[in-house]
């Protein structure tokens, strides 16, 4: 393996031309906020390219990489066998606008990991997904109140964005200005790990199995049974927002890791292999609402795109038994040394880990809710760490709100290395 470099004394002049020039003609120099630095100060690097764990900036500086783009690079970067597949589906024409192999071959895919899961519709990102399943739960049950998790991110539809985790809660957003009232007025937000009072009137209860927009908080024990109960009970629908744990913490995702099977899911990162791909799916006799079988309507023009599709069907390809297995042990091994390099520091920390899925919260007690997270990330504690780290050539997300991501690229040396850099980041923030 090539010598890992770091970044602070590098020089990142390439970077602050491009920001600069970014700024002039895109708002805040940034297409998503969580790019941003705002939250930790400083100004946001500029990704040249990307291989394994890595990524590579405008100016040469190489970083391992925990945000794997928010979770979406599951193998690493620039894998093989996906950017072969991606180039063979290129060579044969980016779009058509009619349907593909390629579509059924992935929704096959899902729906055998997942049998419960009957069928599945392609769209182009998660927001697109959770906005397509309020409205379908809405239309399949006649009801309009919509009940969700304080903390817990959704994307960006009107509906969902009340109390929501991930870049509105890094900025320090009140939810979002451009919103109607009459956007949220059937939005009821709880908080997370307590079972909300249902009645007739809820359409559906939307929720992240494993929170992981308000960094990682899992859930409580009996929480996702009891939530399957209580819908029940009224009437309502149960969706597992898994944009990010689908087919990541388990090769059928939360259902087959905790036993609960909600009515409708939304999946997103991992199954479009780094490319803009998401899906919906549920029940036949829910999914049978949309249109053109019932009077539900959704459409996308560049929905089950031919080189998002391959690029998943390649990534999935690769996610057997033993690939959950390595990840679930490297997790484990960057959980255990973070907690030794946090305890040599007297740094007080909890590192929540749920399969592959890290969290660290800058905290002497476990994180249950949102609120526990923001007093966590509030106590000023991550800025410090993140350029700590990412002084040491180790890169993890610019906001206390979210996860860490390790893949299957990052091998015993990159975890070394990555562990001597938090040991220096923790120390720091120390001040030894």
């Amino acid at each position: 393996m090539a010598e890992i470099t770091g970044s602070a004394s590098a020089a990142t002049k390439a970077s602050a031309r491009l920001y600069q020039r970014a700024l002039a003609v895109i708002p805040g120099g940034v297409d998503s906020p969580v790019r941003a630095f705002r939250s930790v100060g400083g100004d946001p690097f500029f990704v040249s390219r990307a291989e394994g764990p890595y990524l590579i900036d405008a100016d040469g500086n190489r970083y391992v990489d925990y945000v794997q783009s928010y979770g979406a690079s599951i193998l690493g970067h620039a894998i093989p066998e996906v950017t072969e597949a991606v180039s063979a589906a290129a060579s044969r024409g980016a779009t058509y606008g009619a349907p593909t192999e390629g579509e059924v071959l992935l929704a096959e895919e899902i729906t055998s990991r997942i049998p419960q899961c009957e069928q599945v519709r392609l769209v182009s990102s998660g927001t697109e997904a959770m906005m397509s399943l309020v409205r379908l739960a809405r239309g399949a049950t006649k009801r309009d109140r919509v009940v969700k998790f304080a903390g817990c991110y959704h994307g960006h539809g009107d509906a969902l964005l009340a109390a929501g985790g991930s870049g509105i809660a890094t900025l320090g957003l009140p939810d979002s200005a451009g919103v109607p009232r009459g956007a949220v007025q059937d939005t009821l937000v709880v908080p997370y790990n307590q079972l909300p009072v249902l009645d007739e009137t809820v359409a559906c209860v939307v929720v992240e199995p494993v929170a992981a927009n308000m960094g990682l908080v899992p859930p409580a024990p009996g929480f996702l049974a009891g939530l399957r109960s209580a819908c029940d009970e009224v009437g309502a629908l149960l969706i597992f927002d898994e944009v990010i744990t689908g087919f990541r913490i388990a090769r059928g995702g939360a259902a087959e890791r905790f036993g609960v099977i909600p009515d409708l899911w939304a999946f997103g990162k991992v199954i479009g292999g780094g490319l803009p791909l998401a899906a919906f799916g549920g029940k036949a006799a829910v999914m049978q609402h949309l249109a053109p079988d019932g009077p539900v309507y959704q459409a996308g023009t560049l929905s089950g795109n031919p080189l998002a599709t391959a690029a998943g069907l390649a990534v999935l390809g690769k996610l057997d038994a033993g690939a959950y297995q390595r990840l679930d042990a490297t997790a484990a091994d960057l959980a255990e040394g973070m907690a030794e390099a946090a305890e040599a520091a007297g740094v007080d920390v909890q590192i929540p880990r749920v399969g592959p899925l890290l969290g660290l919260f800058f905290s002497d007690t476990p994180i249950e809710d949102y609120d526990g997270a923001r007093v966590a990330a509030s106590n000023g504690r991550y800025p410090r760490f993140f350029h700590e780290l990412l002084s040491r050539g180790v890169f993890v997300a610019p906001g206390a709100y979210e996860a860490i991501f390790p893949s299957l690229a990052h091998d015993e040396e990159v975890r070394r290395f990555s562990l001597a850099a938090f040991h220096g980041a923790f120390a720091a923030v120390a001040g030894r």
